[in-house]
């Protein structure tokens, strides 16, 4: 299958290139980019070089000439590309947050009007897989919601509250630099980041609501001195006590036939370059801790992205992406 990233000289669009080189069934033929037309993806992404000959070209989306499309663009971007996609039959994930949330929901978090709306399916297979399996166009979630909203799910029809903390590596920045990620500031530091009003909290409301949860959701991210991984502490507030057995237990279940969630003591090392999402949890009665660990990179965009993939295309699910993590 012919694939096309679009928007593909950042970190998604590398990662993307890295893992659909290993898949059994894809072959990116076109990768994209306004400002690097001419420009060998190697002299971006040198990790790739001796696996790839490609050159970026500045294409539109009516341009585009593969059987599947990745639209690695930036929220507000994705919206001017996507129904031209979808009109030309070519399947796609988009990695943006564009087609995430509700048209009101999305309008308010994000400051704009929306252009082109339809509705899709949210592509976190561990709970959306009937809905992505087949689908033509799948909104794939943002890395911060995919660690919280796993690491809560099989408690959050029994909270009243949810809070979520969580820390990050700098790559979920971008590549383009910040004061916020400059290494001088970021090295041998810890800092907190819009505290209350990160717009990733609204798809955590979302999908607690749609786990029929009523509980009240909060989050705080922090950067972390580290390039990869997310590692998300949910203060879990129950309606009635759970003991430590029942509780895990509960996950335990939840999972079973999960192959990317695994039940085991989250760190960041054994996720970092992975699909996989770790996760575990400790009861003290009222307040479960449940935490999760995945690479903001994969499970949290590329991987998940090829996940859904896969699932639209009838393809084996885990095709591309078994491996292990990049101990130590």
């Amino acid at each position: 299958m012919e694939i096309a990233i679009i928007g593909a000289s950042g970190y998604t669009g590398g990662e993307l290139m890295r893992l659909l080189i290993g898949h059994p069934s894809a072959d990116v033929v076109t990768a994209t980019s306004r400002k690097l037309d001419g420009t060998p993806v190697t002299s971006v992404h040198p990790h790739l070089r001796g696996l790839t000959d490609l050159v970026f070209q500045n294409i539109g989306a009516g341009d585009i000439d593969a059987d599947f499309a990745f639209l690695a663009v930036p929220h507000t971007a994705a919206m001017s590309i996507a129904g031209t996609l979808v009109e030309r039959g070519i399947r796609t994930v988009d990695l943006s947050a564009d087609y995430r949330l509700a048209r009101d929901v999305y309008e308010k978090t994000y400051g704009v009007c929306h252009e082109n709306y339809f509705e899709a399916p949210y592509g976190l297979p561990e709970l959306h897989r009937d809905a992505v399996r087949g689908a033509s166009f799948v909104a794939n979630p943002g890395c911060f919601p995919t660690g919280a909203t796993l690491a809560a799910a099989p408690l959050a029809k029994f909270a009243h509250t949810i809070i979520y903390d969580a820390k990050t590596g700098v790559t979920g920045a971008g590549t383009n630099p910040s004061a916020t990620t400059h290494y001088p500031n970021v090295g041998d530091n810890f800092s907190a980041y819009k505290w209350t009003g990160h717009r990733h909290l609204a798809e955590m409301k979302q999908e607690a609501a749609r786990l029929g949860s009523t509980a009240r959701c909060y989050f705080t991210p922090h950067l972390l001195p580290v390039n990869r991984g997310i590692l998300t502490t949910a203060h879990i507030l129950l309606n009635e006590p759970m003991e430590q057995g029942e509780v895990e237990a509960l996950y335990r279940e939840f999972y079973e036939d999960e192959f990317f969630v695994r039940y085991q003591k989250p760190t960041l090392a054994a996720v970092r370059g992975t699909n996989f999402c770790d996760v575990a949890v400790e009861s003290e009665g009222d307040r479960i801790v449940a935490v999760s660990a995945i690479d903001n990179l994969v499970k949290g965009a590329s991987g998940q992205a090829i996940q859904n993939m896969n699932l639209m295309c009838g393809f084996a699910e885990d095709a591309g992406l078994r491996f292990a993590g990049m101990l130590p």
